[in-house]
């Protein structure tokens, strides 16, 4: 059976108290990330929820012949997408539960609870003149907003209202510290509850990006012709992490993630800023170690640390300046593993479409905005709402360049298979491949590589060489520029070019994958094993170069793996595996000037898809003001009551199961695509097993699921709120 993996590279927006809704939808990416896993490795699927959707890759396997895996492994995000792209990398990571990080949004992610406590009005008639404007901006006096509320509800709302616009003004009124005691608890809780499996393959890292914003900016030089330097604030920052192959299951300590997730959603004016000396402060009220405090500041701030500056660095919100982080993501591309054909999505979770988080009346286009209405704009409005043009024209160019590489290579393979086979004659195809033979084969098609090349090799070689140098260590330089004068391109390269090792490698892996799809019947299985685990050996060396090591042993012992490999084999299996591994040298004259540091790993397409209210429409149509009540208040809604918080992570589990099966369906090739109806029916019974798995917890809309069980039930489409009987 061929596999396929689908890589979901997950961009998380900032949506402040939409992150509950936002919660809903990650968690449901775990799901589906564990029903993967366990059917990878044919054990059952550890909930209701995985159950189906394991199902769902147990159809297509019987209909597609294609089994197919779920990979999370690249995730970013900015303020409230920063904490549960955090938390749900934590989880991937480690094999933790996210079910604590649901007590923590739905308990803890209240007015009430996050009040700073110096913030609170002092006594019951502090600005108690305050109180008519809560009034006018919850409709007690006329307005209409959310009259599908039940009475409960509303008061609670007004309550907390007053609470709220009474307590302190002129200074942020959330507590900081009490945010980040709450960060510590949850990754807490998670690391109590029982651990399972790490969610991705053993070779695979993941990466977590979160956009955070410093305040007061770091000095960067900028060298020009005249003047010959000059000095610019910066003040966008991205906390990278990485769970490496061949380390422990961990991201990061808790503490540093912690620092990474209060930092990203210190919204501006409901949070104070941030600094490191506020973690500090919670930490030792605990007794509790910040072991590696130095060592993290210094690699996520290093420009202060070089200025000795740290412990003043202010961080605010990352969604300020960066509330789509799509850059970092598209960067981590370059140089991910690839064991089988993969399909590579970069899909982005935006809570409100065209919906601002902060909603400013900026009259007709015809009017010119007045003053304040121009200030709040530039300030608060229109950064964080800027469109993701500029990263999907990225992702469209890489995709173009991929294509056109692929094409290249489809015109160059009948020269270079003639050139092959011409080399070697018969002997190639009839003889059992041994570990002299191969590396004598491969050795000798260097060669008329280099010689068919001409003059284009001389660019071929200087790019190569000032590609080795640059990536080496700073002290390992000298000893490569010495090398390249000393030693012709042949024997500089057999001596320290890893990174072609990998590329021909994986070059012959993608041969494989395109074989297995084109050939069911073939065998490679034992070639493809052989060549990921003799691949493993040159990455390591590429983590951790070693000017030392003895590349030309890996290589024989890389040559007798896969001649034993391929002598098992039917001998009209080898062939184009020989052509490969062997014609590669071609390919890479023609290509590496164009490859741009891509390599030969995820060399496909990218597509990208987004999930959001406006694509969920199978239960109720509409955009997220059908659904959610987070958006209220400036998107601070969710905030102000329990009912509204269980109503949007509900929806959120709802919208994120529709998508992703959506999105794991359209992975097959259209002459495999499942039935329209049993798609359908895969989702309904998600819905209900999501319903099922949170009837207990979600007490305060239990009308609102029985309403969804009665419309599910007659499949019809449901009303666009929640209505006056369907909470509590």
């Amino acid at each position: 059976m061929r596999e396929k993996e689908l890589r979901l590279a997950l961009i998380c927006y900032g949506g402040i108290s939409l992150a509950v809704y936002m919660h809903g939808i990650t968690k449901e990416i775990w799901h589906l990330a564990r029903a993967s896993r366990a059917f990878h490795d044919e054990e059952t699927a550890p909930s209701p929820t995985s159950l189906i959707y394991a199902g769902l890759f147990e159809s297509i396997a019987v209909t597609s012949g294609l089994k197919l895996r779920v990979l999370a492994d690249i995730i970013a995000g900015a303020s409230a997408g920063g904490i549960n792209g955090i938390f749900l990398a934590q989880a991937i990571a480690t094999g933790q539960s996210l079910d604590p990080l649901t007590d923590l949004w739905l308990e803890s992610a209240d007015v009430d609870s996050l009040l700073d406590p110096q913030a609170k009005a002092s006594h019951r008639f502090s600005k108690f003149w305050a109180t008519p404007l809560v009034w006018a901006f919850s409709g007690r006096q006329g307005a209409t907003w959310d009259d599908d509320l039940d009475e409960q509800t509303r008061d609670e709302i007004n309550a907390k209202l007053t609470r709220f616009v009474r307590a302190r003004w002129f200074e942020p009124p959330f507590g900081g510290e009490t945010f980040t005691r709450l960060l510590l608890d949850a990754f807490d809780a998670m690391g109590k509850q029982a651990v399972g499996p790490r969610l991705l393959p053993d070779e695979q890292p993941l990466d977590l990006f979160v956009t955070v914003t410093d305040f007061h900016g770091h000095p960067e030089t900028l060298k020009l012709n005249s003047p010959a330097q000059i000095i610019e604030n910066e003040h966008r920052l991205t906390f990278a992490f990485r769970d490496a192959p061949g380390e422990p299951d961990l991201l990061d300590a808790v503490e540093n993630l912690t620092f990474a997730a209060r930092a990203t959603a210190s919204f501006p004016g409901a949070f104070p800023p941030f600094t490191a000396a506020e973690l500090d402060r919670v930490l030792g009220s605990s007794n509790r170690e910040w072991s590696d405090r130095d060592a993290f500041l210094t690699r996520v701030l290093p420009r202060r640390a070089a200025s000795e500056l740290i412990d003043k660095a202010v961080l605010i919100d990352g969604s300020v300046l960066a509330n789509a982080p799509f850059r970092p993501a598209i960067e981590a591309l370059k140089q991910r593993p690839a064991r089988r054909e993969v399909d590579r999505r970069f899909v982005y979770i935006d809570p409100k479409p065209g919906i601002r988080s902060v909603k400013i009346n900026r009259g007709g286009e015809a009017e010119i905005p007045g003053f304040f209405t121009t200030i709040f704009g530039a300030l608060s409005d229109i950064p964080r709402e800027q469109p993701i043009r500029d990263n999907l024209e990225a992702l469209e160019q890489r995709s173009a360049r991929i294509k056109r590489m692929r094409l290249i290579v489809e015109k160059l393979r009948p020269d270079v298979e003639a050139s092959v086979a011409g080399l070697f004659g018969r002997t190639l195809f009839i003889d059992r491949p041994n570990p002299a033979r191969l590396a004598g084969w491969r050795q000798r098609a260097e060669e008329r590589a280099a010689r068919d090349a001409g003059h284009s090799y001389v660019s071929y070689c200087q790019l190569k060489m000032a590609n080795i140098v640059d990536a080496a260590p700073p002290k390992a330089r000298a000893i490569l520029v010495e090398d390249s004068e000393t030693l012709t391109p042949l024997e500089f390269f057999a001596k320290h070019d890893i990174a072609y090792r990998i590329r021909r490698l994986r070059f012959l892996g993608r041969t494989l994958a395109e074989l297995e799809e084109a050939y069911p019947d073939a065998h490679f299985e034992k070639v493809s094993a052989a060549l990921y685990e003799r691949l493993a050996y040159y990455l390591d060396l590429e983590a951790a170069p070693d000017l030392s090591a003895d590349l030309l042993a890996l290589d024989g012992a890389t040559d007798a793996a896969i001649a034993e490999a391929l002598a098992a084999c039917p001998k009209a299996d080898r062939r184009a595996p020989l052509l490969a591994y062997l014609g590669f040298p071609f390919y890479d004259v023609a290509t590496l000037a164009l490859l741009q540091g891509e390599g030969f790993d995820e060399f496909d397409e990218i597509k990208v898809d987004r999930i959001s209210p406006d694509e969920a429409q199978s239960i109720r149509t509409g955009d997220a003001s059908a659904t959610l009540k987070g958006i209220q208040f400036n998107s601070f809604g969710a905030f102000f009551s329990r009912t509204y918080r269980e109503n949007d992570y509900l929806w959120g589990r709802l919208h994120g199961a529709e998508r992703l099966v959506d999105i794991v369906v359209s992975t097959l090739p259209a002459s495999a695509r499942l039935d329209p109806s049993m798609i359908a029916s895969t989702k309904q019974d998600l819905f209900h097993a999501i319903l099922d798995e949170e009837a207990v917890r979600l007490t305060h809309i239990a009308p609102l699921i029985a309403a969804l069980r009665t419309e599910l039930a007659g499949g019809k489409k449901g009303k666009t709120s929640l209505d006056r009987d369907e909470t509590q």
